[in-house]
């Protein structure tokens, strides 16, 4: 998916604010100037668990820089990282996990050392009213339930594989997706009993889904790393983009939406 979020010209408004609160009679007065300098577009290829933070955390970034422009594409960590691979022109790198930066890192095509902004773990998710009756992990290997988990190459998809191999207990998922709202939306649309998400996914998801919760998820927790990428153009907005995601205005967000703390 890909989200394309205009510059929004907050600076104007609030110059004119500022100005009339510091104006005196008999002057006048003079129009103040942004307080960002930052202009240019960049591209920011981000899991799609963090599609609704992120939009958010885009939309506040152009209210703070009205010169700089943020463009998101949504996807599933791995095929980010291909994408990356095969010469995509990304600007900032978010994954999901520890492992698909690591990718990008041995690749040679991150600039710095990447910075972890977030945390997440895992939920059932099932059709609202749960008609297929789960109340828990165990019961997402009953014969005839149809569970859909993320691919294992995909965070979402290695962390699952983390809960069965420490309960012992297998799924056998009619379906393998490539993220994890392909994974919701089979389960919102009730073609799946139940499926393995984020614990923020069910929380985004409002009424669409249920949650169902399992303790064995606390034993996985998937670390979020985010990255400028080398040639990137427009360094400084991408440098400020990662700044601004780990520092307070975007740790609000995150956090609001369920994500822990790195």
């Amino acid at each position: 998916m890909r989200t394309v979020i205009g510059a929004v010209s907050l600076a104007g408004a609030l110059a004119v604010g500022v100005t009339a609160c510091s104006g005196s009679a008999g002057t006048t007065p003079t129009p103040a100037a942004s307080t960002s300098e930052l202009s240019g577009s960049i591209t920011v290829f981000a899991a799609a668990s963090l599609t609704k933070t992120f939009t958010e955390i885009g939309d506040d970034f152009q209210k703070a820089n009205p010169g700089a422009t943020v463009t998101f594409s949504f996807a599933g960590s791995s095929d980010l990282v291909s994408q990356i691979k095969e010469g995509a022109p990304a600007s900032v790198f978010a994954s999901a996990d520890e492992a698909n930066m690591k990718k990008v890192i041995d690749a040679g095509l991150a600039s710095g050392t990447p910075v972890d902004f977030a945390t997440n773990v895992l939920a059932i998710a099932v059709p609202p009213g749960n008609p297929a009756k789960i109340t828990g992990w165990n019961d997402l290997a009953k014969p005839g339930v149809k569970v859909v988990v993320c691919a294992p190459q995909v965070p979402c998809g290695a962390a699952t594989v983390k809960v069965e191999q420490s309960t012992g207990v297998t799924l056998h998922p009619v379906s393998e997706e490539s993220s994890v709202t392909d994974v919701l939306g089979k389960v919102s649309s009730g073609e799946a009993d139940a499926g393995i998400v984020y614990v923020t996914d069910v929380t985004g998801a409002g009424s669409s889904v249920e949650s169902v919760p399992f303790p064995e998820a606390a034993g996985v927790v998937n670390t979020y790393p985010i990255a400028v990428l080398k040639g990137s153009p427009n360094g400084k907005v991408a440098d400020a983009f990662v700044e601004y995601v780990t520092g307070p205005e975007g740790q609000k967000v995150l956090n609001a939406a369920g994500f822990g703390k790195p």
